[in-house]
């Protein structure tokens, strides 16, 4: 409905919506709203189905004993700051703020943040 919605705001602007795959012309007439409507439908069909799908996947593999993601309140034991200990210790001895951490690091400073909580090296210093 969401598809629709535009394209009806662009049809009252009389702007044409061309698509670039198919190479379809969209515009003020009754062809143009039947076309989009069809496309829009299908799109929705489409997603049902993937949720559908996915759903009976997940059912299956937990009937089957599979364990289904990550459990609750388990962190991965690799991030992209381990064995960067040192090097974080050091920058913070040396008062480099956590911003300017992370931009040396390659990552943003709440990542860098949070791996110095959980592995307490700021108590370290």
């Amino acid at each position: 409905m969401e598809v629709m919605s535009i394209l009806h705001d662009c049809m009252e602007q009389n702007i044409k919506v061309f698509t670039v795959k198919e190479g379809y012309e969209l515009g003020n007439n009754i062809n143009s709203k039947v076309l989009a409507f069809a496309f829009s439908l299908s799109a929705e069909i489409e997603r049902e189905l993937i949720s559908q799908r996915t759903k009976e996947a997940l059912t299956r593999e937990k009937s089957e004993g599979k364990k289904l993601r990550r459990p609750k309140g388990s962190l991965s034991k690799q991030t992209k700051l381990t064995g960067k200990e040192e090097v974080i210790q050091d920058l913070l001895r040396k008062k480099v703020s956590v911003s300017v951490i992370g931009k040396i690091l390659g990552v943003h400073r709440l990542t860098v943040n949070q791996f110095i909580k959980t592995r307490t090296l700021r108590d370290n210093l």
